[in-house]
């Protein structure tokens, strides 16, 4: 273990802790959840899922930075996909079920509210897969696409304020990775699971549960740049 992942793995701890050993440090945590979710979103994949960028990267260089590698403007664009994300976990938790009261199962909607049964692990599932198929892929090509556009410019901040080239780029995506490992691979075997519990634990559990999966999030689409 090198000295950086001894110093990251120390912060990590100090952050983790205080939820751990103080209630109310959860619970005020919590209560900003609620009362601010989007800019709580902002800031969670800002911070977690740029983390899960840089250890990806350091699983492939040994380093979690670079030259060239943006943290800053990798973290602002994870801070607004982040908000998108939101947006999907609060439309397809509140529509999937309506959708399948439309199909005939009258009680989708009160089943969530319950406790766990055979009925709930559907309809959660159903939420997981309806998200994961419609919204999943046009967020991650989109991360592929601002990926491609930071590195593009060296890393820099000024990025963020230059016209992204969409019709260059999108041709010359890997599409073999994102089809072949981030598609047809993450999704079916790593997201719809992983979300479906998700979608079973209390709201104030899956906020916690998400900023996890950010982290994962980050990893996953780092690393498949490079799978084919």
């Amino acid at each position: 273990m090198k000295k950086n992942d001894f110093l990251v793995l120390t912060v990590i701890a100090l952050i983790i802790l205080p939820f751990i050993l103080f209630p109310a440090v959860l619970s005020a945590y919590n209560d900003l959840n609620k009362s601010h979710g989007m800019l709580m979103s902002f800031a969670k994949f800002a911070i977690l899922a740029t983390f899960g960028e840089c250890l990806a990267l350091r699983i492939r260089s040994g380093h979690y930075n670079k030259k060239g590698f943006g943290i800053i403007p990798r973290a602002i664009v994870w801070g607004f996909l982040g908000l998108t994300i939101k947006m999907a976990f609060v439309i397809f938790a509140s529509g999937t079920p309506i959708f399948l009261k439309y199909l005939g199962q009258t009680n989708a909607t009160e089943v969530m509210q319950n406790s766990f049964s055979l009925s709930k692990l559907l309809v959660a599932f159903s939420i997981s897969t309806a998200m994961n198929l419609i919204y999943a892929p046009v967020m991650m090509t989109l991360h592929r696409i601002t990926d491609t556009h930071i590195i593009a410019n060296g890393g820099s901040i000024y990025a963020l304020f230059r016209p992204i080239q969409m019709r260059k780029i999108f041709n010359e995506l890997d599409w073999d990775s994102l089809w072949n490992f981030v598609f047809k691979k993450t999704i079916p075997f790593f997201w719809i699971p992983a979300h479906t519990i998700t979608f079973l634990l209390p709201e104030s559990m899956q906020v916690l549960f998400a900023a996890i999966l950010g982290i994962a999030l980050g990893v996953i689409l780092s690393v498949g740049m490079k799978k084919v």
